[in-house]
């Protein structure tokens, strides 16, 4: 797979190379606990946060801050009692323990980017609210590995075709790598990038899409480690 020519990898931040949803369903669990609903069981509170999460994607976009809007709404819509300031600080306190939560490479991730570098152009790519990717891609010691980063308000057809354009860079020769179906895998094949899957036990369930079909020239690749990388590239 073109072994001696120059590529370049587009690669996924949160759960390609370090865990980040597990904080989100730690503090989802213990959302779902304190409210203790009488009527509502814990499979149906997560029912109604999914959907006001996808609400508020859309009015809020991804990170901490939709997230706690999530949580509250949540809260107003199912809850018999209204919400008080405390109640409210409460459930920011949620979110806040995720914002203190270190960065937690996923295992041999350095390493690995440090073999890729060598050979290839790598770019970071990462859905989010800016402040918060660009602080996660600091704290984390891997930014180094990149040429560019890139944070993108959505990762969806128009905006690769954006990163395509703004990086000229060659559908043949480029790859986009990460655990979702949803960002990273069908979109990027949607307009003709190849793409590498990683799979991730904790993906994001909004994050969940089946993989799609690599149209040729388009290649798709799936490898269960990111450390697996070091064999086709």
């Amino acid at each position: 797979m073109m072994k001696n020519g120059r590529q370049i990898l587009l690669i996924d931040a949160d759960d390609t190379l370090w865990e980040n949803n597990i904080y989100f369903e730690r503090a989802i669990a213990n959302f779902i606990s304190f409210l203790n609903h009488r009527e509502y069981s814990p499979e149906q509170v997560r029912e109604v946060l999914n959907e006001v999460e996808r609400e508020c994607i859309v009015s809020h976009g991804y990170g901490l801050h939709s997230f706690v809007h999530a949580l509250v709404q949540t809260f107003e819509r199912i809850s018999v009692e209204p919400i008080t300031p405390a109640l409210h600080e409460t459930i920011h306190g949620f979110a806040r323990a995720i914002a203190e939560e270190p960065i937690a490479t996923l295992p041999q991730v350095p390493e690995t980017l440090g073999y890729l570098a060598q050979k290839h152009h790598l770019i970071l790519m990462t859905k989010g609210a800016f402040a918060e990717q660009t602080g996660k891609v600091e704290r984390s010691g891997l930014k180094q590995f990149f040429a560019a980063v890139e944070v993108v308000p959505e990762k969806d057809p128009p905006t690769y075709e954006s990163i395509v354009a703004k990086h000229a860079l060659e559908r043949g020769t480029t790859w986009m790598i990460g655990n979702s179906p949803k960002s990273d895998i069908n979109p990027a094949l949607a307009v003709g990038l190849n793409a590498v899957f990683i799979p991730h036990g904790n993906t994001w369930i909004l994050e969940h899409e089946e993989v799609g079909q690599a149209v040729p020239p388009s290649r798709l690749l799936v490898v269960e480690s990111f450390a697996g990388l070091r064999e086709h590239f």
